[in-house]
């Protein structure tokens, strides 16, 4: 006998209790009957993207780097999808890559005739390509690089 624990019994009490609090745990609450109105009313505001006169020819998530021609290194410049758009009426494709929560634009920029897309040397999932880039409001010459999670997409 000295081996078995002793047995204790709960009064019945303190197992109410315990369902009860289990219930507003739960997410069960008493109704108050108060009346809580907000203070600032919020309309609801239409949302443009700039890509509405586009149409979406390539839609993926990747990572696109810049290469850092002080520094000599790649930076990262975001995560996120990166879209090839035509525009329904003059048929210019344009890059565009938002970052992944904060939708920023990390490139966007028309990809013409004389863009060359090559494979990255040190990997076969990224690409590199020269551009004239406007992603920081300003037009820039850049070089980037981009890789996606695999190498069949790298082949697109």
């Amino acid at each position: 006998m000295a081996d078995k624990e002793p047995v204790v019994e709960r009064p019945v009490a303190e197992e109410e209790g315990e369902d009860s609090a289990a219930a507003a745990a739960a997410g069960e609450e008493e109704d108050t009957g108060a009346q809580v109105a907000p203070i600032v009313r919020l309309e609801e505001v239409a949302v443009t993207t700039g890509e509405e006169d586009e149409d979406s020819l390539l839609d993926m998530k990747a990572k696109l780097y810049r290469f850092d021609k002080d520094g000599n290194q790649w930076k990262e410049r975001g995560t996120g999808t990166v879209k090839l758009l035509k525009h329904k009426e003059n048929g210019k494709v344009r890059l565009v890559m938002r970052q992944a929560k904060t939708l920023k634009i990390c490139a966007n920029h028309l990809v013409i005739s004389t863009t060359k897309m090559q494979e990255h040397a040190g990997s076969d999932k990224s690409c590199v390509w020269h551009a004239a880039d406007f992603a920081d409001g300003e037009l820039k010459d850049e070089m980037f690089a981009i890789r996606f999670g695999t190498v069949e997409t790298c082949d697109l």
